[in-house]
């Protein structure tokens, strides 16, 4: 079974950075495809950024090109989301999510995470 464990949220001001992890374990072809998600207080929860495990090809939501990095650590089984330029806008639980396919549906993915908390001040 696949465990996923967020970190690395906090208060940042804004345009500085932040560099969340996912700690993976139990991976298998249901999690070949990680992702990130973020969820503001009465907002629906929103794709962020995705990474294929075996090919380490990525995508991004538009707000975020430029600015957000998401990559993987083979050897720790972690995948990293850096994040530059930070928002007021961009406050939010974040969360890792792993599922097989090429989407960006979050219904879609099957192992989520206990989320970590981002704090962008104005």
């Amino acid at each position: 079974q696949v465990q996923l464990v967020e970190s690395g949220g906090g208060l940042v001001q804004a345009g500085g950075s932040l560099r969340l992890s996912c700690a993976v374990s139990g991976r298998t072809s249901s999690s070949n495809r990680m992702g990130w998600f973020r969820q503001a207080p009465g907002k629906e929860r929103e794709f962020v950024a995705r990474i294929s495990w075996s090919s380490r090809n990525t995508y991004y939501a538009e707000s975020v090109k430029g600015r957000f990095t998401i990559s993987r650590d083979d050897a720790k089984n972690t995948v990293y989301l850096q994040m530059n330029s930070l928002k007021p806008e961009e406050t939010a639980v974040y969360y890792c999510a792993a599922t097989t396919g090429p989407t960006v549906d979050p219904s879609l993915y099957d192992y989520w995470g206990q989320g970590t908390q981002v704090t962008v001040s104005s």
